[in-house]
């Protein structure tokens, strides 16, 4: 799908973080405890550098704009996504298998949701000429 190019920044920082969410199902599912540790290491820098600046661009510019244009429940949920994700980001300090595996299932879904229904509800209410 062709975006916007108010989203196509956002859109771009999407394939990072579903190779992200790759490493992460990849160490989980190995189940060694140095895999884990390392793939934890990694997220965490990541999020650090990546993550956290995509959900502030999100949660100041983009998400506003939704919910000022009635996608409340779109924004809702990008939102309680965002707590959650920033929530593991944060427990894998201590990491484990499970923990992991709920990151790479969670961010996963996230990108999904967003680039299949956020940014598409973007486009129409946002910048319906494109």
């Amino acid at each position: 799908m062709k975006r916007h190019a108010a989203l196509q920044q956002l859109s771009r920082e999407h394939h990072p973080a579903l190779k992200l969410a790759r490493l992460a199902r990849f160490a989980a599912d190995s189940a060694h405890a140095l895999a884990i540790a390392e793939a934890a290491e990694k997220i965490v820098a990541a999020f650090r550098e990546e993550l956290e600046p995509h959900f502030q661009c999100e949660e100041n510019g983009l998400l506003p704009a939704l919910a000022a244009a009635g996608a409340g429940e779109l924004v809702a949920r990008t939102l309680a996504e965002h707590a959650e994700l920033r929530d593991l980001n944060r427990r894998l300090a201590e990491p484990d298998g499970e923990l992991l595996a709920r990151f790479a299932t969670l961010l996963n879904d996230h990108v999904r949701f967003e680039e299949r229904e956020l940014f598409e509800t973007a486009q129409q209410l946002l910048y319906p000429e494109h």
